[in-house]
C-alpha cells in the first residue's frame, strides 16, 4: 500500500477541547470504580466476578465506541451528538447504581440467597450496557468532533482523544479510589460526575458566552441545592433498602477496601465485606476454636500474632493463658474499627481496655514482612482463599516469612471450611495443595478434624500433638474458663479413627500442586468449591478447564487471533495491514491488560495489599499510556508497518522481562529495599507497560486511517478493538491463566499470542514493501 502523507498536523490544536477529552476518561474510570464495587456488594468479590464485571465493561464499552463511530460519522452537528452522549451519562448513572443494587430481586426467593456465575453475567451485561455503550460512543464523537473543529486527520484526532482520555483516566482513578469512596456515598460521587458532564454539555450547545454562563449557573444551583443535600441520601435509602431487603441494616460505610455492612437479626449482629460475611457477634464457639486449639499446641505462649478476627472476641480469648504477655492484632481496613467502636462497642471496649492487646491498622503479610519481633504462636484468623488477596497467607512464601517471625517452638495455625465425617474429593484435593505447601516450610504438620478443620505448623520436629489428652492436660493445668474447647467435645474431636480418616484423605500425593505466590492454584481450587454452592455442573466445568493442557490453550488462542486477522482480508473485506493494524491492537489491548493484572498481582503478593500503592500502580499505567500516545501522536508521519511488527515483538518479551523483575524483586529484603522498589521500580514497570500500549495506538491508527477513500470514517473502531482485546485479558487472566498455569505459563502464553500477530505484521510490512517497488 502506497499511502501518502497525511494532510493535517499529527498533534491537533484542541485546547478548547480538552477540558471535554480529560472529562471522557475521568468520568469512565470514576463510574467504573463506583458500579464494579456496587456489583462486588451484591455478588461478592472474587477475581471471578471481578473479570466478569469487568468483561461486561470493556465488552459494551468497545461495542458503543463502533456502533456509535457509524452514527456519529452520519452526524452533521457534532457538538450536538456529543453533548446528547453527556447529556446520557449523567442521567443513566444514578440510574444504574439503582439498578445493580435492584438486581438480585427478580432472582431470588429467600433474602440472602446467592446467586451463580451465569446470573451473574446476566446481570452485569444488561446493567452495565447503558452506560458503557454511551461511554464507549462519546470516544467516538468526541474523536470525530476534534477531527473537524481542529482540522486534524482522523488518526491524528483519535490519537489525541485517545491521550486526555487516558490522562482523565489516571486523575479518576486515584481520587476515587483514595479520595471520593472514602469520604462520600456511591450517589454523591454519581451526581457529582453527572453535574460535570452536564456542565461540558451546556458549553458544548451554547455558543453564546452569556446564554452559556445561565446554564451553567443553572447546573451548579440545581447540584448544590437539590441533587446533593436531598436526592443524594434519599437515593441511597431507597436503593440499600432493596438491596438489604429481608434484613435490618445497621450501617453501610464505603471504604477504600470496599463496603462494609453490619445487618442485625434476633440480637445478633453481623458484619459483611463486599456481601460476603466476616463474623457473628455473638459466636462464642468460632471466637475459642480460632484461638485456643493454637495456644494449646504451645507449651508455654508469650507472644502472640493474630491476623485478622480482631471484633469477633478471638482477640479477647488469648489472654485468659496465664503465660501470655502480649497480643498483636492486624486488620487491613481503619473502617473496621470505627465500624467497631460504632455498633461493636462491647468487643471494642474490651480490646481497649485489655493492655495486653496492641490494634494495628495493616496488611497483615506486610506487618510480618516489616516487624522485627518474634512470636511464640501466629493465628491466620481469615475466611478461606476465595479472592487472590486472601490467597496470599496461604502461599509457600507466605509461610516462610511466617516461620521467619517464629521463635524456636512457635506455631502457626489457621483454620479452613471441611465437614465433620466425610470430605467431598474437590474440597480434599483443595486441602491437599494447602498441606503440601505447609510441609514445604515446616516439619511437623498437625490437624483438627471437623466442619471448621484447623491446620497447625512448626519449626520444630514434634513440638505438635495429636492427642487430646495432652491438650486437656494444658487447658486444665491453666485453668481456662471455655464453653466450646473442653473436656467432653475435645476427645469427639480428635477421635484417632477420625484424625487417621482425616489424615488419609489431604495427604500429598506426588503431583499434589504446590500453592506460590506465582501460580495460586489454592485460589482456584477454592474458587471452583465455591460455584458448587449455586450449581454442581459449576465445578465440572472449573475442573474441566483446570485440566486443559497449556499447550492446548496457547494453540487455539494463537490460532483464533490469526484466523480474525487473515479472514477479512481473505474475504476481501480489508486489506491484510488493515486487518493486521487491527489484529495488533487488539493483542496490545489483551497484553497491556495482562501486564496490569500481573503488575497488580505481583506487587500484592510480594509486598503485601497496599490498596493506596495499587491505586497509584493504576494510575502510572494510566500516565504511561498517555505518555506514549503522546509520543506516537509525534511520530505519526514516519511510521511504518515494520514499526508496529517491532511493537508487538517488544510486547511478546515484555511478560517475560516483568516476570523478571518480579523474582528479583521477591528476593529482595529490609526496609529500605522495599521503599524503593515499592515506591519507585514498581511504578516504573507500570509506566512502561502502559507506554508500550499508548505508543502503539496513534500509529496503528495514522497507517489504518491513510489512504482511505472514504469521507467518515470509523474512527471508533480501532478503539473498540483495542478493548475487546483488553475485555478477552481481563477475564481469562483473572478467572483461568494465572491461578490455573501461573505467572510464568501466562507470560509465555502472551508471548505466542504477540508473536502470532507480530509475524502478520511482519507479513504486511513486506508485501507492503514490494506494492511500493
Amino acid at each position: 500500500m502506497n499511502h501518502p502523507e497525511p494532510p493535517h498536523s499529527s498533534l491537533p490544536s484542541s485546547r478548547r477541547l480538552q477540558p471535554l477529552l480529560l472529562l471522557i476518561g475521568f468520568t469512565a474510570t470514576v463510574a467504573q470504580v463506583l458500579l464494579i464495587r456496587e456489583l462486588l456488594v451484591v455478588f461478592y468479590g472474587n477475581e471471578v466476578s471481578l473479570g466478569l464485571f469487568l468483561a461486561s465493561w470493556l465488552w459494551w464499552t468497545g461495542t458503543g465506541s463502533f456502533a456509535f463511530g457509524l452514527k456519529a460519522a452520519q452526524r452533521a452537528d457534532l457538538r450536538r451528538t456529543t453533548a446528547a452522549l453527556q447529556i446520557s451519562l449523567a442521567v443513566v448513572l444514578p440510574l444504574t447504581i439503582v439498578a445493580v443494587r435492584s438486581a438480585k430481586t427478580p432472582f431470588i426467593t429467600v433474602p440472602g440467597e446467592m446467586l451463580g456465575p451465569w446470573p451473574m453475567l446476566l446481570v452485569a451485561l444488561v446493567v452495565l450496557c447503558p452506560f458503557c455503550a454511551c461511554s464507549g460512543g462519546l470516544f467516538s464523537a468526541a474523536s470525530r468532533l476534534v477531527a473537524a473543529e481542529c482540522d486534524a486527520s482522523p488518526a491524528a484526532a483519535t490519537g489525541t482523544v485517545y491521550l486526555l482520555e487516558a490522562v482523565g483516566s489516571g486523575i479518576g482513578g486515584v481520587m476515587a479510589s483514595l479520595m471520593l469512596v472514602r469520604e462520600f456515598t456511591s450517589f454523591q460521587i454519581a451526581l457529582a460526575v453527572a453535574s460535570l458532564n452536564l456542565l461540558s454539555a451546556v458549553c458544548l450547545v451554547f455558543r453564546r458566552p452569556a446564554w452559556r454562563r445561565v446554564a451553567c449557573i443553572a447546573v451548579i444551583v440545581a447540584f448544590v441545592a437539590g441533587l446533593l443535600p436531598f436526592a443524594a441520601p434519599r437515593l441511597e435509602r431507597l436503593s440499600l433498602g432493596i438491596l438489604w431487603r429481608g434484613f435490618h441494616l445497621l450501617a453501610s460505610r464505603n471504604s477504600a477496601y470496599g463496603n462494609l455492612a453490619v445487618v442485625e437479626t434476633e440480637g445478633n449482629r453481623t458484619l459483611l465485606e463486599n456481601g460476603l460475611v466476616l463474623f457473628t457477634v455473638p459466636d462464642p464457639q468460632v471466637a475459642e476454636e480460632s484461638v485456643h486449639f493454637a495456644l494449646l499446641q504451645h507449651p508455654g505462649p508469650k507472644r502472640l500474632l493474630l491476623i485478622g478476627g480482631g471484633l469477633n472476641g478471638s482477640a479477647i480469648e488469648p489472654a485468659k493463658h496465664p503465660s501470655i504477655e502480649s497480643i498483636d492484632v492486624v486488620e487491613l481496613d481503619p473502617k473496621f474499627f470505627e465500624i467497631g467502636q460504632a455498633y461493636f462497642s462491647g468487643q471494642m471496649k474490651s480490646l481497649q481496655q485489655n493492655s495486653k492487646v496492641h490494634l494495628h491498622v495493616s496488611d497483615g503479610r506486610l506487618f510480618l514482612k516489616m516487624t522485627s519481633d518474634q512470636y511464640d504462636v501466629i493465628i491466620i484468623n481469615l475466611p478461606e482463599p476465595q479472592t487472590a488477596q486472601i490467597n496470599r497467607f496461604y502461599t509457600v512464601e507466605f509461610f516462610r516469612e511466617a516461620a521467619a517471625r517464629m521463635n524456636e517452638h512457635g506455631v502457626l495455625s489457621f483454620q479452613l471450611p471441611a465437614s465433620e465425617n466425610y470430605v467431598t474429593p474437590a474440597r480434599a484435593s483443595f486441602l491437599r495443595s494447602i498441606n503440601r505447601s505447609l510441609r514445604e516450610v515446616f516439619p511437623d504438620i498437625a490437624t483438627i478434624p471437623g466442619d471448621t478443620m484447623h491446620f497447625f505448623a512448626a519449626r520444630q520436629e514434634g513440638a505438635l500433638t495429636g492427642k487430646a489428652d495432652v491438650l486437656l492436660q494444658r487447658l486444665s493445668s491453666r485453668h481456662l474458663e471455655t464453653e466450646y474447647v473442653r473436656e467432653y467435645y475435645l476427645p469427639f474431636r480428635m477421635a484417632p479413627d477420625r484424625m487417621a480418616e482425616l489424615e488419609r484423605e489431604i495427604r500429598p500425593s506426588a503431583d499434589t500442586p504446590v500453592n506460590r505466590d506465582f501460580a495460586p492454584v489454592a485460589y482456584y481450587f477454592d474458587v471452583a468449591l465455591w460455584s458448587t454452592q449455586f450449581n454442581q455442573h459449576y465445578l465440572d466445568v472449573f475442573s474441566g478447564m483446570a485440566r486443559v493442557k497449556f499447550a492446548w490453550v496457547t494453540l487455539v488462542l494463537a490460532v483464533l487471533i490469526v484466523t480474525s486477522v487473515v479472514f477479512p482480508a481473505f474475504a476481501r473485506l480489508t486489506s491484510l495491514a488493515r486487518a493486521s493494524l487491527a489484529g495488533s491492537v487488539g493483542a496490545m489491548g489483551f497484553t497491556v491488560m495482562a501486564l496490569e493484572v500481573l503488575l497488580l498481582l505481583g506487587f500484592q503478593a510480594i509486598y503485601g495489599y497496599v490498596y493506596q500503592q495499587l491505586a497509584l500502580l493504576v494510575a502510572a499505567v494510566m500516565a504511561g499510556m498517555a505518555l506514549g500516545a503522546w509520543l506516537g501522536l509525534r511520530q505519526m508521519r514516519a511510521v511504518k508497518m515494520r514499526t508496529i511488527a517491532a511493537l508487538q515483538l517488544a510486547a511478546a518479551i515484555a511478560p517475560l522481562l516483568l516476570y523478571e523483575a518480579f523474582v528479583v524483586c521477591a528476593r529482595a529484603s529490609g526496609r529500605g529495599q522495599f521503599l524503593v522498589i515499592a515506591y519507585l521500580v514498581f511504578p516504573l514497570l507500570a509506566v512502561l507497560c502502559g507506554m508500550l500500549g499508548g505508543y502503539q495506538f496513534p500509529l496503528a491508527s495514522s497507517l489504518f486511517f491513510q489512504g482511505r477513500d472514504m469521507g467518515r470514517p470509523n474512527q471508533g473502531i480501532l478503539y473498540a478493538v483495542d478493548l475487546l482485546g483488553a475485555c478477552a485479558g481481563a477475564l481469562l487472566l483473572s478467572a483461568y491463566l494465572v491461578p490455573v498455569f501461573g505467572f510464568l505459563k501466562t507470560a509465555l502464553l502472551i508471548l505466542a499470542v504477540d508473536l502470532a500477530v507480530a509475524l502478520l505484521s511482519i507479513t504486511a510490512a513486506s508485501g507492503e514493501q514490494r506494492s511500493r517497488a
